[in-house]
C-alpha cells in the first residue's frame, strides 16, 4: 500500500513537472518572453462561452463552429474560423472592447461595434445538442433492449441505466406525484438525465467535453422556466384558490392582501432556486479545479520551477480529489433538481380539502 502512494506521488510529480515544461516552452517559443500568467482571464476563458472548440493542450488549434448573425446589411453564415486571431469578415469580428468582449460585432462607418443579432452554434450550444444526442442514444438503447429482449433483465451499461430509471421513478417520482407520476415521469426524467449527461460532460476536458453548461446561468435559467410553466399551466383550482385566498385569517388578506403577495412572490422564488443552486454548485466546483491546477504555475511564475513542482504534487492531489467529488456532485445536483421539480409539480396538484360532517 505504501508503495503504491508513493508511485502515485512520483506520477503526480512527474504530470506537474511535464506541465510546467510544456508551458515554459509555450511561452519561449520563437524566442518570446514569457507571457504574464493572467489567473483570471484563464479561469474566464475556460468557464465562459466561445465560437470554437479549443483543442487540450494546444488552444492555437480550434474546432471551428458555425457563426449565424444578421446584421444591418442582412444575414451571415459562416465558420468562426473565418473570424480567427483578430480578422474581420463581411465587417464582422471578434470584438476585445469590455462592453461586447468575446462577441462577434459588427464594424460601424465610425469605428464603434454594434452587436447584430446573433444565433451561432457557440460551444455551449453545440454541447447542449451532444448531451441531448446522448441522452436520446441511451433511452433508445435500453428501449431497443427491451424490445428485442423482452422481459430479460439488462446487464453491464444498460443494467445500470435502468438501475438509475428505476430508482428514480420508483423511489422519487411515483411516491411524491401518486397517480400523476405517469403523466410528468417522461419529463422529469429527461430533466434528470440531461442534467447529469451536462454535468460529466463539463468534468472531460476533451472534446465533446469541457463545455461548462450547468456553470451557464442561461442553461439552469431555461430548465427552471420549463418547471416553473409546468407546475403552473397545470396547476388545479385547489392550487391557484391556495394563492389568491388561502386559509388564513381575513385580516391578513384583506383589505391589504399581504398573504397573496407572498404567495405570488412564492410562485417564483421556487424555480429561482432550482437556477441559482444548480448553477452555483457545478460553478464552484470548476472554479476549485482550474485555481488549484493554476497554483503550479502562480507558484512557478513568483518562485523557481522547483517550488512549482512541489506544488504540482498536491495540487494534482487535490484536483484528482476535487474530480471525484465533482462526479459525486454531478449526480446529486441532478438528483436534488429533479426531486425539487416534482415536489413543486405535485404541490400545484393539492387535492381539495375533505371536511368532516
Amino acid at each position: 500500500m505504501k508503495g503504491k502512494i508513493i508511485s502515485a506521488i512520483i506520477a503526480l510529480a512527474l504530470v506537474g513537472l511535464a506541465a510546467l515544461g510544456y508551458w515554459s516552452a509555450s511561452q519561449h517559443r520563437h524566442g518570446e518572453a514569457p507571457a504574464e500568467l493572467d489567473p483570471k482571464e484563464i479561469i474566464y476563458e475556460h468557464l465562459g462561452d466561445e465560437y470554437g472548440w479549443a483543442l487540450p493542450f494546444n488552444h492555437s488549434l480550434r474546432i471551428p463552429l458555425p457563426i449565424i448573425v444578421w446584421a444591418d446589411d442582412g444575414f451571415h453564415c459562416f465558420m468562426s474560423s473565418r473570424l480567427a486571431d483578430g480578422a474581420t469578415y463581411e465587417g464582422l469580428r471578434i470584438s476585445t472592447s469590455e462592453d461586447h468582449n468575446g462577441k462577434v460585432v459588427q464594424m460601424m462607418p465610425d469605428g464603434s461595434e454594434k452587436r447584430p443579432w446573433d444565433f451561432s452554434v457557440t460551444k455551449n450550444v453545440a454541447a447542449i445538442f451532444i448531451a441531448a444526442l446522448l441522452v436520446v442514444w441511451m433511452v433508445m438503447s435500453l428501449r431497443r433492449w427491451y424490445a428485442r429482449q423482452g422481459m430479460k433483465a439488462p446487464r453491464r451499461a444498460m443494467g445500470l441505466l435502468e438501475l438509475v430509471v428505476d430508482y428514480v421513478y420508483t423511489d422519487t417520482i411515483r411516491p411524491i406525484m401518486g397517480k400523476e407520476a405517469p403523466k410528468y415521469a417522461p419529463y422529469l426524467l429527461t430533466a434528470f438525465f440531461f442534467i447529469l449527461t451536462m454535468n460529466l460532460l463539463g468534468l472531460i476536458v476533451i472534446f465533446p467535453g469541457g463545455a461548462n453548461l450547468t456553470g451557464n446561468l442561461a442553461v439552469t435559467m431555461v430548465m427552471a422556466i420549463i418547471t416553473f410553466v409546468i407546475t403552473n399551466f397545470t396547476g388545479t383550482r385547489e392550487y391557484w384558490k391556495e394563492i389568491f385566498w388561502p386559509e388564513v385569517p381575513v385580516a391578513l388578506k384583506c383589505p391589504v392582501p399581504m398573504m397573496q403577495l407572498i404567495e405570488v412572490l412564492g410562485l417564483f422564488t421556487k424555480p429561482l432556486a432550482l437556477m441559482i443552486r444548480l448553477f452555483a454548485n457545478m460553478m464552484g466546483g470548476h472554479m476549485v479545479v482550474l485555481v488549484l491546477m493554476l497554483l503550479i504555475f502562480i507558484f512557478s511564475a513568483m518562485f523557481n520551477y522547483v517550488v512549482g513542482g512541489a506544488t504540482a504534487v498536491f495540487s494534482l492531489f487535490f484536483t484528482v480529489f476535487m474530480l471525484a467529488l465533482d462526479t459525486l456532485v454531478s449526480f446529486i445536483q441532478a438528483y436534488v433538481f429533479t426531486i425539487l421539480s416534482t415536489i413543486f409539480i405535485s404541490m400545484a396538484h393539492v387535492e381539495p380539502h375533505h371536511h368532516d360532517a
